[in-house]
């Protein structure tokens, strides 16, 4: 080998096959995505990431032998130089075969950096994620910078040029949506947080906890989903976050263990209290004493009424034992008043009988007559005896209405009859009937004098006497 041999690419001949006369195709786009997965396919099965783009592969770049030799010399011995803007550089060589061949291999590594380059283009076009975007082409500068290839090498460096500057962009692009995707984050783990110390901060005595507590629950696995799946928020400010969330929780747990067990200390204390009159109740069941057991039943209602509640369960069930006793005592009153009842049936057939006897006296006309059958009905009515509780109050009712009738009736008649009533009566008559005759002495001077004001005067004054005196005439009627 030659010294401008050393210097230069050499490649060993492959064994000749059939194949060897065809051109071997150049990397596809989807096998060098295979080598070169997208930033989105590292991060697979993260929720918070975007869908993967589509990138359609571009078609596998072919430079035909005629178009490649526009930017190549190639000697007999199979060395290939590259040709840009007319100065030469040594690709290397391809020796024991035709020029064509030499220049065919070395323009298929221009092909596969053109590939390469076209699908890293469509990858920008598409925006996908960037995440060793510019590694990438920076690998593929370097190949198209050495030139041990063959074909446009400088559309190349000029389409690295327009990819770097399109990567950049589209880095500043993801850069902007990642920071408002981790502003939206924050301000919703921050919403999270503020409504878990919101909740932890109520009054402990008027807060509803099963509600509160499943809130706070769906707050937690709010939390842990976005823990899980959302984008990260920096340390500092997720353990700031999560620091400020732990302490709500467990005040709130705090709370609510301690609301619970006062109340299961007050639950346990109104049980007692509950259980006592409980005691004093069933103790009073058998009771023959009806008014005095009955009067006590009503005194424990009052205080069973003014307890605490205990548990809603503890609560019916102590009720249903207070009330079992109480239906006991007066289920037996009320079968002892049914027996009395039924004895005292004759007794209300006798009393109405009476009543009506009774209501025949009215209107009063002759008071002593009045006043004597009303005492023979009272002696008969007393001797008759109890009736039946249901008609109890009907008839004292109809018997007292007879008896305020005669009372009225008495006082009516006493108002008449009164000696001192009747003897102011005659002395206001005698001095009416002396001041109507000065009034008639008065009006007669009047009229002799022709004074017409006195007359009218006198006139007035006379007919206001006489009147009174015809109201304490008709009085003094009445008392004879």
């Amino acid at each position: 080998m030659t010294d401008s041999q050393k210097s230069d690419e050499t490649v060993s001949r492959p064994v000749p096959e059939a194949s060897d006369t065809q051109r071997p195709a150049a990397p596809s786009p989807a096998a060098f995505a295979a080598r070169h997965p997208a930033p989105a396919a590292a991060a697979e099965g993260g929720p918070a990431a975007a869908p993967k783009p589509i990138v359609a592969a571009p078609p596998v770049r072919s430079t035909s032998l005629e178009e490649a030799a526009r930017f190549a010399r190639v000697e007999e011995d199979g060395h290939v130089f590259l040709i840009v803007n007319g100065e030469e550089f040594p690709v290397g060589q391809y020796p024991d075969a035709s020029r064509d061949e030499a220049l065919a291999y070395f323009v298929r590594k221009y092909d596969d950096v053109a590939s390469q380059l076209a699908l890293l283009e469509a990858r920008v076009q598409a925006k996908a994620p960037t995440t060793d975007m510019l590694k990438t082409l920076k690998h593929l500068g370097e190949q198209v910078a050495e030139r041990k290839m063959v074909g446009d090498v400088l559309a190349l460096d000029a389409q690295i040029e327009t990819l770097r500057t399109s990567i950049k962009k589209a880095e500043a692009a993801e850069r902007a949506e990642a920071e408002a995707v981790k502003a939206r984050e924050l301000a919703a783990r921050e919403a999270i947080v503020a409504e878990a110390e919101e909740i932890a901060a109520k009054d402990p005595a008027t807060i509803q906890w099963k509600t509160s507590s499943n809130r706070m629950n769906e707050l937690f696995e709010s939390w842990k989903a976005a823990q899980k799946n959302g984008p990260r928020l920096g340390r500092s400010n997720e353990d700031s976050l999560w620091k400020r969330f732990r302490s709500a929780r467990t005040v709130f747990d705090r709370h609510r263990r301690a609301y619970f067990s006062q109340l299961d200390s007050e639950n346990t204390a109104a049980k007692r209290a509950k259980e006592a009159l409980i005691v004093r109740a069933e103790e009073l069941a058998t009771s023959t004493d009806w008014g005095n057991t009955a009067a006590e039943y009503r005194q424990l209602m009052d205080e069973w009424k003014a307890s605490k509640r205990a548990s809603r369960k503890d609560d019916d069930a102590l009720w249903a034992r207070f009330r079992a006793a109480q239906d006991t005592f007066f289920a037996a009153r009320q079968a002892a008043n049914e027996v009395i009842d039924e004895e005292f049936a004759a007794n209300l057939t006798v009393k109405e009988e009476l009543l009506k006897e009774a209501q025949g006296i009215l209107p009063v006309r002759d008071l002593t007559a009045a006043r004597k059958a009303l005492n023979s009905i009272r002696d008969r009515w007393e001797a008759a005896g109890k009736v039946p509780r249901a008609d109890m109050g009907r008839m004292e009712a109809g018997i007292r209405k007879i008896e305020e009738a005669v009372k009225a009736a008495e006082d009516e008649h006493w108002q008449k009859s009164n000696p001192e009533t009747k003897a102011r009566t005659n002395s206001a008559l005698s001095q009416l009937e002396a001041t109507i005759a000065s009034l008639e002495e008065d009006l007669a001077k009047a009229e002799k004098a022709g004074n017409a004001k006195k007359i009218a005067e006198a006139r007035e004054a006379l007919e206001a006497r006489q009147q009174w005196l015809a109201m304490l005439q008709k009085s003094a009627e009445d008392f004879s």
